[in-house]
């Protein structure tokens, strides 16, 4: 299960999805959006389920509106790409729902000039909706075919902006540390300290902390004087942070 979202929004019952519960909400309803569609589609999705719910950074919207979303499932998922769910990509992940992308990436106020780590590809949505904004994205992958298979999508779409690793997450990416902002997206019971140590003075990290298998809670946390201010976002529950 992954990028479960537990917040209720205006009007709306709480989100309980796993990739289980998708393929079921799925056989049971027809495509909303025709498939030579998509940019409607697209603006949909940010009026209804961005917007609606609370997301008003610009840019943030900006880049959810313009990245195709449809390009990162699997081909037979097309035509659900813009519904506010996640969707399974193989190897056992899931594409994170729009809404969540859209929260995260708005949480760490991201800016031109800004340089970005990601822990968790996945699909390369998430790294593609921050490379719209900021300077430059670093983000590491622990499932090799998944990780190759979304760097050369990336790639292929034109973000020169966007570095993917192959690896294990939990030391980050030192070499081109320090980072202005980072994004975990698999739950970790603390935050691991080589993230800390790689984050600006002034950064922010975004990481759901929890332990497996139960409700977790999206953190924010900021450096300030070399320590850590936390503040508690959402319940959520997401994949474990799995490690070599």
């Amino acid at each position: 299960m992954k990028a479960l979202l537990l917040h209720p929004g205006p009007g709306r019952l709480l989100r309980f999805i796993s990739t289980a519960g998708a393929g079921l909400i799925l056989s049971f309803m027809s495509p909303l959006y025709g498939q030579d569609d998509y940019a409607a589609a697209r603006e949909s999705m940010v009026k209804y389920q961005i917007e609606a719910e609370g997301v008003t950074h610009r840019a943030t919207l900006a880049a959810m509106r313009k990245v195709p979303r449809h390009l990162f499932v699997p081909a037979d998922l097309k035509s659900h790409a813009y519904r506010d769910m996640p969707l399974p990509i193989g190897y056992d992940q899931t594409i994170s729902q729009p809404y969540m992308v859209a929260y995260m990436t708005q949480a760490i106020k991201p800016v031109p000039g800004m340089k970005v780590l990601e822990i968790g590809t996945g699909s390369g949505y998430q790294a593609a909706v921050l490379a719209e904004i900021v300077d430059s994205v670093f983000t590491i992958e622990i499932v090799e075919p998944l990780g190759k298979q979304s760097a050369t999508l990336l790639k292929r779409m034109g973000y020169t902006n966007i570095n993917v690793r192959i690896g294990d997450g939990f030391a980050g990416w030192p070499e081109h540390g320090p980072y202005d902002a980072i994004i975990v997206t698999a739950a970790a019971e603390e935050i691991p300290p080589p993230l800390i140590a790689q984050l600006k003075e002034g950064g922010s990290i975004v990481i759901p902390l929890g332990r497996p298998g139960s409700v977790q809670t999206l953190v924010k946390a900021t450096k300030i004087k070399g320590r850590l201010e936390r503040k508690s976002l959402l319940p959520v529950r997401f994949v474990p942070f799995v490690r070599d």
